[in-house]
């Protein structure tokens, strides 16, 4: 018979503590049968831990589960007023705000461009305070997904040069809580990761198109962003016979691709699509060349990582890109094998991946204050 795990009453609740809060955070509203079930805990244990959490003010009755049979059986859930996190996507003309509670339910929502001459830190701000107004829990933290090289620091580095984390900085101070910054397009590969196309993979690196490619690596299940914030940044791999620094394809090659077709070099990538949907001869022709620019850098990026397969997001997730990388990815076939996905969440992907990140940084805010690990110099 296996003997008992000895150790200070004080630590094992806040251990049993924790794991009750954390299946309530990544389930939603339990009984206390399904308590059970999920953290391994005794109904003496559920329910004593259970009390201790209520008396705190962390946990509230949600209501019977009327769907299993028996005598119908009581809910927790953490309380809603517990606080609340703020996944922000930044790209070059808005800013998308969602507040999430710590199941990740969002709570508030808005959608905003950054105004010609604004201050881009007050307009993400205002956004978030506008959220605020609607959902009665404090702001706890904040997951800003940007474009751009991401430092280990929260520094961006941009078209401007590094900003030595003065964004990050200056948004904490501004919204009175800690701030994480993080590069969008890694955020997306953490949104497929987690819950989209590369769920049942142990590497792959998203190709993400918008405005400009970029890319997200995950090896053996983490995501990889290398010593200094650049890894996937893919959109300067050299190209014979492109020259050293130019860009593999953005909306400044879109444009040329355009103007060497004979279309219109202010009209969008999504609207070169569209035409080449349709039919138009020109476009399709800007598609193909778009698509073996893509297979390219996949290739470059196999060589070296030789991932399980590359995820199209953003607009590579268009089924006339798709279609045209998969031409010209089978006339290379023989040579170097290469298999493509589309995104589960298309343009959305950076957002989702930060109300992932939100979240589960939220939780873990939390549940450090509700029940916090004694240290070992006071057990």
């Amino acid at each position: 018979m296996a003997r008992p795990i000895a150790g200070p009453q004080s630590l094992l609740r806040s251990l049993n503590g924790r794991a009750i809060l954390e299946s309530l955070g990544r389930r939603g509203p339990l009984t206390r049968s399904e308590l059970m079930d999920e953290t391994g805990l005794s109904r003496t244990a559920v329910t004593q831990v259970l009390r201790m959490l209520e008396s705190t003010g962390a946990v509230t009755p949600a209501g019977v589960d009327t769907q299993t049979r028996g005598p119908a059986a009581a809910k927790v859930a953490l309380h809603p007023r517990l606080g609340i996190a703020a996944a922000v996507h930044v790209d070059h003309h808005a800013a998308h705000v969602v507040l999430v509670d710590p199941t990740g339910a969002v709570r508030a929502e808005r959608h905003a461009a950054f105004p010609p001459r604004g201050d881009r830190v007050e307009h993400i701000a205002e956004l978030i305070d506008a959220c605020l107004g609607e959902v009665r829990a404090p702001l706890l933290v904040a997951v800003i997904g940007v474009p751009g090289i991401v430092t280990a620091d929260g520094g961006i580095r941009d078209d401007q040069g590094p900003d030595g984390g003065a964004f990050r900085s200056a948004l904490s101070t501004r919204l009175g809580c800690p701030v994480r910054v993080e590069n969008d397009v890694n955020l997306a590969a953490l949104a497929e990761l987690t819950a989209g196309g590369g769920a049942e993979l142990s590497s792959f690196a998203l190709l993400l198109l918008d405005g400009g490619l970029g890319g997200g690596i995950v090896i053996d299940g983490a995501l990889h962003r290398g010593f200094s914030g650049v890894a996937g940044e893919i959109m300067y791999l050299p190209q014979p016979p492109l020259p050293i620094a130019a860009p593999v394809l953005s909306e400044t090659v879109v444009a040329d691709l355009a103007l060497a077709n004979g279309r219109d070099v202010d009209a969008t990538i999504d609207e070169h699509l569209a035409a080449a949907a349709y039919g138009d001869e020109s476009a399709l022709a800007m598609a193909a060349e778009m698509g073996r620019r893509l297979v390219l850098v996949a290739g470059s990026v196999a060589l070296v990582l030789d991932p399980e397969a590359f995820i199209l997001g953003g607009t590579a997730a268009h089924p006339v890109l798709v279609d045209a990388v998969a031409r010209v990815a089978d006339e290379y076939a023989a040579l170097l094998p290469l298999r493509f996905r589309v995104s589960s969440f298309g343009p959305e992907a950076p957002l989702v991946g930060a109300v992932g990140e939100a979240a589960s940084a939220l939780r873990v805010t939390l549940f450090t204050r509700i029940v916090p690990v004694p240290d070992r110099k006071t057990r």
